[in-house]
Order: C-alpha cells, then structure tokens, then sequence
C-alpha cells in the first residue's frame, strides 16, 4: 500500500496526465496508423485548449500577486506555471518522436509524407500550380522590417517566420530581413500530390509553402532564405463586464472579438530557428518569461492532423453500424412505448437517431402543445434546431434554454439562437452567473383533456456530430414524477430568485453537493454498520477537494469505492490510512469516455443516477446541472453491466498511479470495453430475435 504526503494531485497536471494517456494511444502500434495520426491531432488540440483556459487561468493567479496555494491544491501559481511549461516540453519531444515513427511506419503501405527538399521531377509542376491557384491568393505575408510594430498574431494561427539575408549592394550592407506568412486556414493542411507507381505522396501545406518561397519572393535579391514555424496562444477567458446597453448576444459576440486580442500565455516555435529570428520576434511580441515558450518541431497547429485523410480502409478503425434500441422501433411512436417502460439510449453504441425522431414525433404530433429544451453545444448543421423550428411552424410552443458561454462554441450557438429567435422560438440565456450545462427535455401532449408529459435526460449534448464519438446515456421516460422537476428545472430558468424543491432529481448548484455528500453519509454508516455498501461512480473529471475529502473518509470506514475517470482526477487512490479502499482507472480508446454515472450501494437497494455533472467546483456550485435516478431495473441492470464492463477492461485502461499512466494488465481474457460494450448490445439484439 503506498504512503503520500499529499492529499490531492494538481488538477493542472492531472490533465496533462490525462493527455498524456491521449499520447498513448498515438504511440500505441494496436492502433491502426492514421488513426494515430489522429490522437496526434487531438493531443495537440487538448492542449491548445488547455492553454488558452487553464494555463491562463493560473497565470492570473500569479500575476494577480495571490500564491493560489488554496485553489491550486498546495502549490503556488509561479511554481506551477513552470511545472506546466516542463511537463509540456517533455510531452512535446515524445509527441515529435511519435509522429516520425508513424510516418516512418507510413512508408511500409506506400505512403509517404514528404518535405519540400522531396519532391519529385514529375510533381513539381502540380506544386507549383497547386500554389498559384489555392495558396498564393490565401496568404497573408507580413513584411515586418516595413511596420513599427508587429500586428497582433491571431490566436492559434500557423506562421511561417521568414529570415532572408539580402545581398550586399555598393550602397547598402547585407543585412537581415523578417517576414510573416500565415498559414491559411481555409485550405487543407495535407496536399495529395501525383502518385509514383503505386507510392502514394502527401506534402504538408507548408512545405508546399516553403517550396515556393522562391517564387512568392522574386522581388528581392537575396542569398539565403529560410522560413521556421512559429505559434502564438492566447488567454481564451471571456470578459462579459462593460455597456449595460448591449444585449447580452452583442456581449458574448464582442467577448469572442476580444479573445482574438488576449493576452498570449503561450509561443511555440521551431527549435532549429535561427537565433536572431526568435529573439526578434519575442521582444517584437512582448512575450516574456511568464508565458510559456516551448521548442517544437518544424509542424505546428498539429491539431490539423485530427483531419489527415483517410487513404486506405485498413489503416483506420473498422466502423460499426449503430445499433437500435432493443424493444423500441424507431418506426413507430416513440411517445407510445416510453409511455409502457422507459428505455436507455447509449451512443454512439446505439444510433442518435432516437433523440432525433422523439423532436420531430413531437413537431408533428397536433397533440403536442409546449417542447421545452436545454441546448449547450448543438451540431454545425443541426438537426435537433430544425426540428425545434419545425415545431414552432406547426404551432408548437417551443422554449430553449441555451448556453451561449460554451466555451469554442459560443459563435456557433449564437447563430443557431438567432436563426430560432427569428422563427419564433422563446429563447432564455441561462441564468446570471451560472452556465446551464443540463441535458434535458420536457414535452407537454394533451391527452383526454389532461397534461401528459413525455421527456428525456441525458449525460451529453444533443449533437448529431459528438455523439458519434462521445459514449453519453440518454434516459427516455414518461415518469410523471421525474418529468414534474424536469419541468421545475424550466420554472427556474425564467423565476432563478426562487429555489426549488425536487422530489426525485439532483439539481446544482442548489442540492449537488449536500445529496451527494448525503448518500456518501450512508455508505459510510452502512459500512460501520456490517451492512452492504459500496460507491460507484464514472466521470469525467473529479478535481473538489471537498468531495474528495468525503470519498477518503468512506475509505477511512471501510467503504468500497470504484472510481472509473476520463481526464482530471486530483484523488490519489491507494493510499494507507487515506484511500487504500480506493480504486481509479481511467480509459482512453476508439471513443471519448462521456457520460457521468453514480451508483450507491445502499445497503443492498442501490441507488442508481445518470448525470450532466462531474464532481468539480464549477459543475457543483456554479453550473444548473441535473442527475437523474434511474428506477427501472432493467435499465439498472443495465448501467451496472456496462459499467462493469469498463471497470474490467485490460487493454486500454489505465490504474491512476502517481504520475504514471500504467496499463491495466492480468491474466483474465482480452477485454476492451468499447469493444465489449457493442458486442454486449449486440447480443441484447440478437436475443431479443430469438424470443
């Protein structure tokens, strides 16, 4: 049993961890190639993403003069910056040797990525085409020699940072000249140029770049010149204080404007530039040691790879066929079965289409008379808005609570609520000073002369696009009681001066924390007690210390707790005296790991919740969150299946160990949950044929 001085891991560096783990899967040789190439792109996203919130937040710590040893789990800010900035270096190098060997491995199915040193006689012309026509017209160049000051860099972008030694004339000295290109973004960063027999090339558009340097720079007469990538992030916090004039979408629209002008908490550039050429550009820039300057490779933006093309069948992940949900035809009334029992739909496992069919059933349905809906992220081209549209068209009332503060998406939701606005749907913005991160709908249908109401709740967006991806629960129920405070949860939205009371769900950030806490409470006396007990719980991230306080004290008590988490988890398990009844695992594979699942033994009557809500600060006090009881048993049944299901993989899991990302190994039979859990409602199907 291991020993800690330590209560709690950083939540900071239990992400980096995490990403860590998404690294794994990159280097991971079971992975088919482009498929790796992917988890390249999205560590690299991961960790822009990273930087723009988290880093930045912890840099206002620090510059605000505070320690922040409270908030930050015992470290100060200063020191945590520079943790940070060393840990990212190292996963930085191990991503670069990953990416060489990937391409190397390329090679071996004919497909080579090469450089602009590489290209071929009989490929020149088509570069050089290729670049007139789609490039030259796209590109930004920055003579920077010529301005005062360098315009600011926009957040994320891709520049070529040019150093050109100009010729020495009679009247002038060589002497150096610099120049931005930016990347654009409108063209795709991998050009399939012409194939040699059967070898197959891609050149990556700054290469193309690079290749015709030449060309783009004919004006000048020059003896060397060399162009070295360069990458700026910046601080991604939205200011929404200022004119109380603006409607609240002109202020979210203007915060996004000012993001593009934060301030920059990140610089990543190519460690072979020269010398000159970066000290230039970072006092240039203001970029000073409080920012995190990392040396990278020659390819920045390697988020872009989460797009590389999909050349050949057999190096990507084979796809499966989404499945039904057994008992429920997706051909008939949904309203009519959910009525008999309620059903579980488990994406992207089973197919999405469900929660699409139950909007349009109800934008069709004359019985229908109100739809009310939460909305955080929707898709680019949504079908869930249209069918909200539809409804209205058909004489429908129909009101969406959306976030327009989801953070990356906020242009995106905007668009969707003006486009809804205009058609006559009721729009709320949230509530002032919290984000609505619920997952819920309530339809009221007139039948006989009364309100029924028919519904669902789930533990992710409603989004046709992520729920391909994202395993979430979505609980389909005509549970009058539950629906009765779903619907509270929309009198909040419009009268949030007054707090509810529910009857069956946990509602944040009114009730979260005191009703988890309280069922911690009787784990723990039934532990004390000889009787059954037991916590499970699956999330996303688990980083307040308070809940974490109260998980060691059930393992203090003998409590059994199994804790499967994706990303942060600032909990130390195993540790004598502390945690040693304690277990973690997190599992990275084919899909994101999303939804959020609780399960309290309770003294052998467990009590089972399917949630929108990790176990963080945010999600308990400062969101409008709901976690649902399940009291079907089947579906009960159910949800402990698949959770065991995770909880025994021994492939892709990994034990939280220190800041290692250890794989899960023993002797029993190969189980790769994501796997397993298709194969299990697989057979779900196939038994209810044989009945």
């Amino acid at each position: 049993m291991k020993k800690s001085k330590n209560q709690y891991i950083n939540r900071e560096i239990s992400w980096l961890q995490f990403n860590a783990r998404v690294l794994q899967e990159a280097a991971d040789t079971s992975v088919p190639l482009i498929e790796r190439f992917r988890f390249l792109g999205i560590f690299s996203n991961n960790l822009d993403e990273f930087f723009k919130v988290r880093y930045a937040t912890v840099k206002r710590i620090d510059q605000a003069g505070k320690g922040g040893k409270k908030v930050l789990g015992g470290i100060k800010a200063s020191k945590l910056l520079k943790e940070i900035t060393q840990k990212v270096i190292e996963l930085q190098t191990e991503s670069l040797k990953i990416l060489d060997d990937i391409q190397e491995e390329l090679k071996a199915h004919k497909i080579f990525i090469v450089n602009e040193t590489e290209i071929l006689p009989h490929q020149i012309e088509f570069v050089h085409d290729y670049f007139l026509q789609k490039v030259s017209p796209a590109l930004v160049t920055l003579l920077l020699d010529d301005l005062d000051e360098i315009p600011r860099l926009k957040d994320s972008a891709a520049y070529l940072a040019v150093r050109m030694k100009l010729k020495a004339t009679k009247n002038k000295e060589a002497r150096i000249k610099y120049i931005l290109i930016e990347i654009p973004r409108g063209i795709n960063r991998f050009v399939e140029i012409p194939n040699d027999g059967d070898n197959r090339y891609i050149i990556i558009l700054d290469d193309l770049i690079r290749y015709n340097l030449k060309s783009l720079f004919n004006i000048f007469d020059y003896d060397e010149i060399s162009a070295h990538m360069i990458k700026i992030t910046r601080d991604a916090e939205l200011d929404m204080e200022g004119d109380l004039s603006k409607s609240y979408i002109d202020k979210i629209l203007s915060s996004i404007k000012d993001r593009v002008e934060g301030q920059p908490v990140r610089f990543v550039y190519d460690k072979t530039i020269a010398k000159d050429t970066l000290n230039f550009l970072l006092t240039k820039m203001g970029i000073d040691d409080s920012d995190s300057i990392i040396p990278g490779g020659r390819y920045h933006n390697r988020r872009d790879y989460m797009k590389f093309p999909s050349l050949q069948k057999d190096l990507l992940y084979s796809k499966y066929q989404a499945l039904p949900i057994v008992g429920l035809n997706i051909q008939e009334s949904i309203f009519n079965r959910i009525t008999e029992k309620d059903f579980l739909q488990y994406t992207p496992y089973h197919t999405f289409s469900y929660t699409v069919k139950f909007l349009r059933e109800a934008a069709l349905d004359p019985s229908v008379k109100f739809i009310k809906i939460t909305i955080y992220r929707l898709a680019e081209f949504s079908h869930i808005a249209s069918s909200l549209i539809n409804a209205v068209k058909n004489g429908k009332q129909v009101t969406v609570a959306i976030e327009l503060r989801a953070r990356f998406d906020e242009a995106n939701n905007i668009r969707y609520a003006e486009q809804m606005q205009r058609e006559g749907v009721r729009l709320i913005f949230g509530v002032p000073g919290l984000k609505v991160h619920c997952k819920a709908c309530v339809i009221e249908r007139l039948e006989k002369g009364k309100i029924k109401r028919y519904g669902f709740v789930s533990t992710g967006n409603f989004n046709e696009n992520t729920a391909k991806i994202y395993t979430d629960y979505t609980l389909f129920t005509a549970n009058q009681q539950i629906l009765k405070d779903v619907d509270k949860v929309f009198d909040f939205f419009d009268m949030n001066y007054k707090v509810n009371k529910y009857k069956h769900l946990i509602v944040s950030p009114h009730y979260s924390r005191k009703t988890f806490l309280k069922l911690i409470d009787t784990e723990i006396k039934n532990a004390k007690e000889g009787k059954p007990s037991g916590i499970k719980l699956k999330l996303n991230s688990l980083s307040d210390y308070g809940m974490i306080d109260k998980l060691y004290e059930a393992s203090r008590a003998g409590v059994k707790i199994q804790l499967i988490v994706r990303g942060i988890c600032s909990l130390i398990p195993g540790v004598e005296g502390m945690s040693e009844n304690i277990e973690a695992i997190s599992i990275v594979d084919k899909y994101l790991e999303h939804p959020r699942l609780y399960i309290f033994e309770n003294g052998g009557n467990p009590k089972y919740y399917i949630s929108s809500a990790d176990w963080m600060t945010r999600n308990l006090d400062h969101r409008v969150e709901i976690s649902c009881p399940i009291y079907q048993e089947d579906i009960q049944q159910e949800l402990l299946d698949t959770f065991m299901i995770c909880w025994n993989d021994n492939v892709k899991a990994r034990d939280f160990f220190g800041n290692k990302n250890t794989y899960r190994t023993n002797s029993k039979p190969k189980n790769r949950s994501q796997f397993a859990t298709y194969n299990y409602y697989l057979e779900k199907l196939a038994n209810q044929h044989k009945t």
